[in-house]
């Protein structure tokens, strides 16, 4: 993949701390999914 392909793209924020994570036993960072396609379902309780 050539560099200039992204240029002026920026990387995604890290996860705020003091979220409520779902189905998982401890809070995820970015680090966690380097390399992998990453899929986010943002919802809220009605």
């Amino acid at each position: 993949m050539s560099p200039r392909r992204f240029a002026g793209m920026v990387n995604a924020p890290e996860f705020t701390d003091g979220l409520d994570w779902l189905n998982t036993d401890r809070p995820l960072s970015l680090k966690d999914f380097r390399g992998r396609l990453l899929i986010l379902d943002f919802w809220t309780y009605c």
